[in-house]
């Protein structure tokens, strides 16, 4: 437990403290947001605004985990399959941002180009947690345990669907001043309770008793830590990307962190679960797909502007009102994947 609660004060300190620095910083190098044209006209002011803070999340996270486990000297695989999920994820974010930067336009990597970047590390996360170690990660099909349906090789094509969906839901949802962090900061939190729970009720530990879990203790802990670090990062960070946000995340950080959260996803055995935990992040994506299948297909638009938080903008909602209502939304989702979970654990005979 301690462990976990140094990952996290870590990452907070980090962010809080370091963000202001990096803001200077990306203002002397000129690493200026770019707006869409046909977005609101009121973010037309956030035009030159620093972007690329991920990269000081990014920071948190790392030095969250490494201090965590100073204390113990000990990494697992599971561990470091995590952190390169979102580091990974970050650098495809970074090379995007850099790019809209260099060419002042928001328009950075290929459809292509960021596929095959989220393609490589989804595999590479997929081998490390299944061939390296013994970790007990299942590749099985799963929504708050595994099921009976055994993906095989499939389950590569699994990992790829899970993170790249995951990472494109949270960096459709980063359109407003703190929207994706604020909502982010509570699908790790469910995180770091889903895998200290697992953690504290392995089959191991309780020794085969009813409820408990067949994966490795150690590998759970340095989950939880994982989601603690990001956590305490994302919380610094928001200090400085609440409205009106001094910096933004950029897809840097939100590809960063979706790709933890299919990442975590996965580690925990609640693939399926994560529907529920990130379902503000599913509805924003879901209005973007319902958008686009209208207007292509019968030339008509169901939402002012998606993603759908710019449809609540334009319908005349403060950018602050939408922000707070919808990170309320992601706290109730958050809140029913958590009960979801726990009430498999009490219908199993589990014990709290």
């Amino acid at each position: 437990m301690i462990s976990i609660l140094v990952a996290a004060a870590v990452g907070l300190a980090v962010t809080l403290l370091g963000t202001p620095v990096a803001i200077r910083a990306f203002r002397l190098w000129g690493w200026g947001q770019r707006i869409r044209e046909d977005g609101p006209h009121t973010h037309l002011e956030k035009v030159g605004t620093p972007t690329m803070g991920g990269l000081v999340i990014l920071a948190g996270l790392l030095l969250g985990y490494v201090a965590s486990r100073l204390t113990t000297q000990r990494f697992t695989v599971t561990g470091l399959a995590l952190v390169l999920a979102a580091v990974g994820f970050g650098i495809v974010g970074f090379l995007d941002d850099y790019m809209k930067v260099r060419r002042r336009r928001s328009l950075g990597l290929t459809k292509l180009q960021k596929f095959g970047g989220t393609a490589i590390v989804s595999i590479a996360f997929a081998m490390l947690v299944t061939h390296v170690g013994s970790s007990g990660i299942s590749t099985h099909l799963s929504f708050v345990r595994p099921s009976s349906i055994a993906l095989g090789f499939l389950f590569y094509v699994w990992a790829f669907l899970v993170l790249t969906g995951s990472s494109n839901a949270v960096n459709l949802t980063d359109g407003l001043d703190g929207l994706a962090a604020g909502t982010s900061i509570l699908v790790c939190s469910a995180y770091v309770f889903i895998s200290f729970w697992q953690f504290r009720h392995t089959c191991v530990l309780l020794q085969s008793a009813s409820g408990c879990y067949g994966v490795s203790g150690v590998d759970l802990q340095d989950a939880a830590i994982v989601a603690a670090a990001m956590m305490g990062a994302a919380t610094g960070f928001l200090w400085w990307n609440a409205a009106p946000a001094r910096i933004f995340m950029g897809d840097t950080g939100s590809l960063a962190l979706g790709g933890l959260f299919g990442a975590l996803a996965l580690v925990t055995n609640t693939a399926l679960l994560l529907v529920v935990v990130g379902g503000l992040f599913v509805v924003e994506t879901l209005s973007v797909i319902i958008q686009v299948i209208s207007f292509r297909g019968f030339g008509r638009r169901v939402f002012r502007m998606s993603p759908i938080h710019h449809h609540f903008e334009l319908a005349g909602w403060p950018e602050f009102t939408v922000i707070v209502r919808f990170w309320i939304v992601g706290g109730l989702c958050s809140a029913v994947g958590i009960g979801l979970f726990y009430a498999d654990f009490i219908a199993r005979g589990g014990l709290g």
